[in-house]
C-alpha cells in the first residue's frame, strides 16, 4: 500500500495513501453483508440480498463509501507507521481519487509531534528550597487540636477576645438595607479578624442583646469591594474553655500516650509534607530546564484547541464564584496584571504545557519506557486517596469508559519519564546538598519505593476489576467555618 508524506510546516503533514482494491475487498464484502441485513427485498431473505442488486437498488458508491468509512483508519494508520510519524490529532480525511476496481486515494492532513533532540538530563542542574519546617507549625497544629476538643460554656458578660459569638449583620447605605448583604446566626471567634474589618473592635464588649455600628467594605457577594454601614447585633455569647497541653490531652486527642510523642508526630508529618513540596519543586524545576533548552514548534491547532479548553474552563470558574475577570485580578496577589497579560500568560503557560508533553513522549519512546498493570493498579490507589473516593469505584468507571485506560496509561508513562529525567539530572538544595528524591514515598517519608504500605486486597481486586476491562474491551471547625464563609457574604 503506497503512501508519500508532504511537509506543510514543521508541525504538520499531508499523507497521500493508495489503496488497491484488492486491500479494500474485505471491507467491501462486509459492507454488502451489512447492507443486505437491514434491506427488503422482494423475492430474497433478508441477509441474503446479492450484491449485485444492492448496486441496483443504492448504487455501488454508497457501497464504497461504506467500505471506505470502515477501513481508512486502518490504512491510515498504516501509512503513519511506515512513515514514523507522530500524530497529535485526527486528521482530516478526504478522498482525492476513485477507480472503481482498481484503487481509492484519499489525503489526511494531521498534527504531527516535530522533530526535535532531547538533551542529556544528567546535564541539568537545578537548586530548590532547603527542607524546613516553619517555626511556630507544630504549635498551630497543636492549638488546632486544643480547639477542637475544647468545650463550650455560655458566658453572661460581654464578649471578649478569644470567645465565640452567634450574630447577626445588617449592611446598609444610606439607611436602606442592601440586598443579598444580610447574615443571622453566625458563629465568630472575636480576635480572629477573619471577616470584616473593623467587626472585632465592634463586637468586643457587647452583650447578648447589644448592637454596634461601625463602616467597612464589603467581602463577599455582588456587592463585593463595596463600602457599606453594617449594624451588628449579639445574639449569644460562649467562652472556650481548652484543655491543657499534656500527656492527658495527647491520649485523648491521638493515638499517643505523651504530648512529647504527639508534638514528634505532628513534627514527622510536617517535614514530610515539606519533603514532597521540595520534590515538587525539583521535578518542575527539571521539567522547566528541560523544555527551555529544546527549541521545539507546537502545532497551532493542538494549541488552539487547549487555549479553548482552559478559557472555558476558567470562564466557567469565575462564574460559579460569581466574579468577572477584573475583579479576580484586582483581588489576585499581582493585582497590576492586566486582562490581556493575563490571558497571554494563559497561553505561555499552555504552550509549555503542550511541550513539554511532546518532550516527555519523546523521552518515554527514546528509552523504551513501557507501563504495566501493576504501574496501572498503583495509579489508581493514588488517584482514589487523592479524590477521597474507593478505588472501586476508578475501576468501575474505566469498564463504563475503557478509553479512559489509554488516557492513565499516557499519564503515567509521562510520569516514569520525567522521573527519569530528574533521576539523572543534578538537584541540589539551598545549603549546596545533593538530593535523592528516589527515595521519597508517596507520603513524603523516605525509603524504596517499594516500601509503600498498600492494601494488597483492595490493588488485587482493582487489578481483577481492569484486567477483566481489558480483555473485553482490547481483547468543630467545619461547622464555624462554614458559618464564617456565610458571615463574609455580608
Amino acid at each position: 500500500m503506497p503512501s508519500t508524506v508532504e511537509q506543510l510546516s514543521p508541525t504538520r503533514v499531508k499523507i497521500t495513501v493508495e489503496v488497491p482494491f484488492k486491500d479494500l475487498k474485505p471491507s467491501l464484502d462486509k459492507a454488502y453483508a451489512d447492507i443486505a441485513r437491514t434491506i427488503n427485498v422482494p423475492g430474497f431473505r433478508r441477509g441474503k440480498v446479492p450484491p449485485m442488486v444492492i448496486d441496483q437498488r443504492f448504487g455501488r458508491g454508497v457501497v464504497i463509501q461504506e467500505a471506505f468509512n470502515d477501513s481508512w483508519s486502518r490504512f491510515y494508520g498504516e501509512a503513519v507507521t511506515a512513515n514514523q510519524l507522530t500524530p497529535l490529532a485526527q486528521p482530516e480525511v478526504e478522498v482525492t481519487k476513485l477507480e472503481d476496481g482498481d484503487l481509492i486515494e484519499f489525503t489526511a492532513e494531521v498534527d504531527v509531534r516535530p522533530e526535535f533532540e532531547v538533551p542529556d538530563p544528567a546535564g541539568i542542574s537545578v537548586q530548590v528550597d532547603t527542607l524546613e519546617v516553619a517555626d511556630g507549625i507544630v504549635d498551630d497544629q497543636l492549638e488546632v487540636l486544643r480547639r477542637r476538643f475544647g468545650s463550650r460554656t455560655t458566658a453572661e458578660r460581654p464578649a471578649a477576645d478569644g470567645d465565640i459569638v452567634t450574630l447577626s449583620l445588617v449592611a446598609s447605605e444610606n439607611g436602606e438595607a442592601l440586598p443579598d448583604a444580610t447574615a443571622e446566626d453566625i458563629e465568630y471567634t472575636v480576635g480572629s479578624g477573619q471577616m470584616l474589618d473593623g467587626l472585632d473592635e465592634a463586637v468586643t464588649g457587647l452583650s447578648v442583646g447589644e448592637s454596634a455600628a461601625f463602616r467597612s467594605k464589603l467581602v463577599g457577594g455582588p456587592l463585593k469591594d463595596e463600602d457599606a454601614d453594617i449594624e451588628v447585633t449579639v445574639t449569644k455569647v460562649q467562652a472556650q474553655e481548652l484543655p491543657e497541653l499534656d500527656d492527658d490531652f495527647a491520649q485523648e486527642a491521638s493515638e499517643f500516650d505523651t504530648l512529647e510523642e504527639l508534638r514528634a508526630s505532628i513534627t514527622t508529618m510536617a517535614t514530610n509534607a515539606a519533603r514532597l513540596e521540595q520534590a515538587t519543586q525539583a521535578r518542575d524545576a527539571v521539567l522547566e530546564a528541560l523544555v527551555d533548552a529544546i527549541d521545539v514548534a507546537v502545532p497551532e491547532n493542538l494549541l488552539a484547541g487547549e487555549l479553548d479548553g482552559r478559557r472555558q474552563q476558567i470562564t466557567n470558574q469565575l462564574a460559579q464564584a460569581g466574579l468577572t475577570l477584573e475583579q479576580y485580578l484586582t483581588d489576585s496577589e499581582d493585582s497590576t496584571q492586566t486582562e490581556d497579560e493575563f490571558w497571554a500568560d494563559v497561553e505561555r503557560r499552555s504552550t509549555q504545557s503542550l511541550k513539554a508533553q511532546m518532550v516527555l513522549d519523546k523521552v518515554a519512546e527514546s528509552s523504551e519506557i513501557g507501563v504495566d498493570q501493576n504501574d496501572l493498579t498503583q495509579h489508581i490507589l493514588r488517584k482514589a486517596q487523592a479524590e477521597g473516593t474507593a478505588p472501586q469505584q476508578i475501576a468501575e468507571h474505566l469498564q463504563e469508559h475503557p478509553h479512559h485506560i489509554e488516557e492513565y496509561m499516557v499519564e503515567i508513562r509521562r510520569g516514569k519519564a520525567l522521573a527519569s529525567v530528574v533521576e539523572a539530572a543534578t538537584v541540589t538544595d539551598g545549603n549546596g546538598e545533593r538530593l535523592d528524591l528516589t527515595q521519597i514515598r508517596e507520603d513524603g517519608s523516605l525509603g524504596t519505593p517499594e516500601g509503600d504500605l498498600q492494601d494488597e486486597a483492595v490493588a488485587a481486586a482493582v487489578t481483577a476489576d481492569v484486567q477483566d476491562e481489558g480483555q473485553q474491551d482490547a481483547e468543630t471547625e467545619g461547622q464555624q467555618d462554614g458559618d464564617e464563609d456565610e458571615g463574609r457574604q455580608a
